[in-house]
């Protein structure tokens, strides 16, 4: 019960300074759904990595790797900020998945636990246009 009341806080607190106009927090503060509820960065984000979606993340949930991000599971309050941030559309909320992209829950939790966090907005690799909207990636994906 500890760690909730600074979550909470967190919670007021971007809700209060953060948050667009007309943004819905119904969702946020929905107690019927799974307390597990989490955002999934998927495929397309693999040699694109924008990062302008760290940037509007109140929790830091970001993880950095070679030519991928990844969303933890354990710290993601499912705000949704990010999803919307995200220039590659590579976002998710775990319940939603695009078909194929479900094995991206558990990758995520797993390279949460293993890369550096990211908070701040880095350049995206200079081909990563190129890379946006390449199906079928996962090969492509480098983890150290």
């Amino acid at each position: 019960m500890s760690g909730l009341l600074p979550t909470l806080y967190k919670l007021i607190l971007v809700s209060c300074i953060f948050l667009p106009d007309g943004y819905d927090l119904d969702h946020i503060f929905d107690l019927g759904k799974s307390a597990t509820m989490t955002f999934v960065v998927t495929d397309n984000c693999i040699k694109c990595k924008y990062t302008d979606c760290v940037a509007v993340c109140p929790v830091d949930a970001f993880f950095e790797g070679p030519n991928f991000l990844a969303i933890s599971p354990t710290l993601c309050i499912d705000c949704a900020l990010c999803e919307t941030e995200c220039p590659a559309d590579a976002i998710f909320p775990d319940d939603s998945l695009p078909k194929g992209q479900e094995g991206f829950i558990e990758l995520n939790a797993e390279l949460a636990e293993i890369w550096p966090n990211i908070n701040q907005v880095k350049a995206p690799p200079s081909d990563a246009q190129e890379w946006n909207g390449v199906p079928d990636k996962l090969t492509l994906l480098e983890t150290q």
